[in-house]
């Protein structure tokens, strides 16, 4: 049974319950109340989650920017101390996970902002700050709410700093201590955080994308690092897989997510190296795939364009392992 307090929030769309080959899904896509001391906040399409501790609360991920007036909606909507929030955790640098950083962090100065250290290294790259930027703005126009960067200041710029967390390292709040997992490949900076009282893990894209009913593979930076990172998070005891876009997965299926993502990994990359051994050419094999996804998909978030610069990232990166190319 769904958890009364997951009736509130902005977004009301009832969780997707199927049966498919893999047994149960169970993903839940409104905001609200998790479990004690873990909150989903945001909307279906980016989402972000709040670590809330006997004294403090961290917030893991940074979602889209267009999402700020929600969040303090949220805030008031469920009882949120926006106050006591003292920390964030980038899981990665990609425009669509540390949207809301800028507002919050200027608004509360002494908010401690933590990220791997190749994630910093890009989140002080001129190109890639301009890259978030125009990004978040296309999405925001794609979403029709263009209108918060008249209202709210959104703009990645150069004075959003932090300090950096690896391998090994803990963080979180009391009680809720968190485990730092370098898991590279969606993107070079990504890293992963699991909860164990909790029994919560937070792979960002990193863990696969959980949308509609299935499971988006997202090695966009390289995806044999992506794949090596699936299987260090496969044997980790989880509750809840807490997935930065389209909501959170529970139980059965939260249980034996990442080792479906391994399956569905390996069964996009055959696509991938079908298409490309067919069409012998990276941009008609991109073409070619876009179009098929956004023909059953037309309402996913990303615009095509963007999604086809990362198709097509990944698939370079595919091609260049075939043995044929090498």
């Amino acid at each position: 049974m769904i958890p009364a307090t997951l009736e509130k929030g902005i977004n009301r769309a009832a969780p997707h319950w199927n049966t498919i080959e893999k047994g149960i899904i169970m993903r839940i896509r409104q905001t609200g109340k998790i479990t004690d001391g873990l909150w989903c906040l945001g909307r279906k399409e980016s989402c972000i989650y709040l670590l809330e501790g006997d004294k403090e609360s961290m917030i893991v991920s940074g979602g889209m920017s267009y999402l700020t007036p929600t969040l303090l909606e949220q805030f008031k909507e469920f009882g949120i101390d926006e106050t006591r929030i003292t920390k964030v955790l980038i899981l990665h640098a990609h425009f669509d996970h540390v949207g809301v950083i800028p507002f919050f962090k200027r608004r509360n100065p002494r908010m401690d902002i933590y990220a791997s250290a190749r994630g910093w290294r890009i989140l002080n790259m001129p190109k890639a700050i301009t890259t978030i930027n125009d990004f978040g703005r296309d999405v925001a126009v794609r979403m029709d709410l263009k209108e918060v960067y008249s209202q709210y200041d959104l703009e990645w710029r150069d004075d959003i700093t932090g300090d950096t967390v690896t391998e090994g390292d803990r963080i979180g709040v009391e009680p809720f201590e968190g485990i730092i997992y370098e898991t590279p490949g969606h993107s070079s900076c990504s890293i992963s955080l699991y909860v164990p009282a909790l029994k919560a893990l937070f792979p960002s894209d990193g863990g696969g994308i959980p949308y509609k009913d299935m499971i988006l593979a997202a090695g966009n930076s390289n995806y044999t690092k992506y794949q090596e990172s699936l299987t260090k998070l496969k044997d980790l005891d989880v509750a809840y897989l807490c997935a930065d876009h389209y909501g959170y997965v529970t139980e059965e299926e939260a249980a034996c997510y990442i080792k479906e993502s391994i399956k569905d990994a390996a069964k996009r990359r055959a696509e991938f190296e079908e298409v490309y051994l067919r069409t012998r050419d990276v941009e008609a094999t991109t073409e070619e795939l876009v179009r098929r996804f956004y023909s059953a998909n037309p309402d996913y978030i990303l615009t095509p364009e963007i999604f086809a610069a990362v198709y097509q990232q990944m698939l370079r990166h595919i091609v260049k392992q075939l043995p044929s190319e090498s």
